[in-house]
């Protein structure tokens, strides 16, 4: 036998050895374990929060530095992992992201692994045309790339199934600027991804709530579609099956809530939640959902369905068995895992970090103020917190400022207050700075004076009951300023819950007949929230953005002391 046959026959064998080995792992390990770590609603919480912002319970949580260590350590114990967002992974963000265009966040989710987020309402919040950018890459248009260094594309892709893009409708600037071309309609992102991972396919379906356009600013989406999610989630995993795929896991900006206070129970889950749930497909195994900023572990309909809070403080981490002859998920559980800060930091992230800190020290670290006690978003049984007291209080004082508006009383909606302002224990008072009071509102809406009558401002109380034509389902007190007080009684149909002999402005009652001035969001009047009264607002006069009004507020009101917050009465 020849030297070079030899060889030959020496390398068949390995080949039959190595065919061999690999047919007896198949066969001795007919699953793959594959592992899916999760988390959602991180609204640009690059740096750990203060306050019940940066709790979990009473456990101090949240931090890209430590939530990078966290999926690190559980991604070095099963490399076959795939890292996922629920959306709103930027919007309503700290000072340290927005003031980048949320370019610091969107690097530092792609530093710690992320592959897949679904789109968010917030992800929307400067308009699909800035998504896309974010997406793609490239400078800010306007103010460019600002740290100094070229800003790359995600590294991430954002999914969304139940979205359409319809230029017809669409600015056609904001069209050119996206680099859109054509009329005719298609999908703003792809809808699923396959990932094939250990010789297996898992695919990953996108969802946003069809109600985002109520929760964003107006332009921002105009121009897009928004699908109901069951509808679009089942066409997307008949179209996964058609392709031979068989584990589907769907990411979801769209949530519930539970009773109970364990980051895995799931007690009393939300019936809508439930009743999406199980509209969707018998094909999807797991979703992985947000949007409510609630934690919850359950298995809905036979489905694994799971959230992760908010800001980064806790993660789902999601096992599967997929089998390796056909693809099935044939077992799955969860577990919600804290981001403890007892852990080292990610070195990347402080380096990023690092990067983008000291340009945003010199306006974030500038001290406005004092407060002498802590100014939370607890809210009384009525729906009233001591924080929007302070910052329905503080537009009301920007708008009174300015010549021609005139306002009577100033209202906010509770989801635009976004923080805490905490003084620590035993202390008498505390700094309030540029990146706290940003960090409060930090959306950047315009507030905006317009007239109503005394009947069209009761209209508008009664929405916030469940928006127009709503049935009291979907509850969003408005905060008020000083002077304006009221009882509702929330067991009287919808329509009839305020009190009408109770509302007093300034201690009168207000007439129905009479004109009066509000100062409120541009959200709100756009419709936000799924109000209708506000159409009927007119003579409107701008005074300025939300968090440079309240950051004037508390420079020339400091020091800032806690409300006693009685300004709204719920008679039961």
């Amino acid at each position: 036998m020849t030297q070079g046959l030899r060889i030959a026959v020496l390398v068949g064998s390995l080949l039959v050895m190595v065919a061999a080995v690999v047919q007896f792992a198949q066969v001795g390990n007919p699953t793959v374990e594959i592992q899916i770590l999760a988390f959602n609603d991180f609204h640009g919480g690059l740096e750990p929060a203060a306050g019940g912002t940066g709790r979990i319970g009473s456990t101090d949580a949240g931090g890209i530095e430590y939530l990078a260590t966290h999926l690190a350590t559980r991604k070095a114990a099963n490399p076959n992992t795939i890292v996922v967002s629920a959306g709103d992974n930027i919007g309503g963000s700290p000072l340290l992201s927005s003031l980048f265009h949320d370019e610091p966040t969107v690097e530092a989710l792609g530093l710690a692994g992320l592959e897949i987020s679904a789109l968010g309402n917030h992800d929307l919040d400067e308009g699909w045309w800035e998504l896309y950018r974010i997406q793609k890459g490239g400078c800010h248009p306007v103010d460019g790339c600002q740290d100094g260094t070229p800003y790359a594309a995600a590294g991430f892709s954002y999914l969304a199934a139940n979205v359409m893009l319809d230029p017809r409708t669409a600015d056609p600037k904001r069209l050119a600027q996206a680099g859109i071309e054509g009329q005719e309609p298609r999908p703003l992102l792809p809808a699923y991804s396959i990932r094939t991972i250990a010789g297996v396919r898992i695919g990953i379906i996108g969802l946003v709530l069809q109600e985002a356009p109520t929760m964003i600013m107006a332009s921002s989406t105009r121009g897009l579609v928004f699908e109901p999610e069951a509808e679009s989630a089942n066409e997307a995993a008949a179209e996964l099956r058609a392709q031979g795929v068989r584990g589907i896991v769907v990411v979801m900006h769209e949530g519930g809530g539970q009773q109970g206070t364990d980051v895995n129970g799931c007690e009393a889950i939300s019936s809508d939640l439930v009743d999406l749930v199980t509209a969707m497909s018998d094909d999807i195994d797991v979703v992985v959902s947000g949007h409510s900023h609630q934690a919850y572990n359950c298995t809905i309909d036979g489905k694994l369905v799971t959230s992760a809070a908010s800001a980064g403080r806790v993660f789902t981490d999601i096992d599967l068995d997929v089998r390796r002859s056909d693809g099935e998920i044939v077992s799955k559980e969860a577990r919600n895992i804290i981001v403890t800060r007892d852990v080292a930091k990610d070195g990347q992230q402080m380096a990023l970090l690092a990067g983008y800190l000291p340009a945003a020290e010199k306006v974030s670290n500038r001290v406005l103020g004092t407060m002498t006690g802590s100014l939370t978003r607890a809210t009384t049984p009525a729906g009233e917190s001591v924080m929007g007291d302070i910052v329905a209080d503080a537009l009301l004082y920007g708008a009174r400022k300015t010549p021609g508006a005139d306002p009577h009383l100033a209202i906010w909606n509770s989801g635009g207050i976004r923080a805490d302002l905490t003084v620590p224990p035993g202390a008498a008072s505390a700094p309030i700075t540029y990146a706290h009071a940003f960090s409060v509102v930090p959306f950047g809406n315009e507030l905006i004076v317009k007239s109503l009558t005394g009947a069209e401002l009761i209209q508008l109380f009664e929405e916030q009951f469940g928006g127009a034509g709503g049935t009291g389902d979907r509850v969003r007190i408005f905060q008020v300023s000083d002077g304006f007080t009221y009882a509702y009684d929330s067991t009287r149909p919808f329509g009839q819950r305020i009190d009408r002999s109770s509302i007093r402005l300034d201690g009168e009652p207000l007439d129905p007949s009479m004109t009066y001035r509000l100062a409120t969001s541009n959200y709100l009047w756009d419709g936000g929230d799924q109000l209708a009264a506000v159409k009927q607002g007119r003579d409107a006069v701008l005074v300025g953005v939300d968090y440079d009004l309240f950051a004037d507020f508390i420079f020339n009101n400091s020091p800032l002391s806690p409300t006693p917050a009685n300004r709204i009465r719920k008679i039961r």
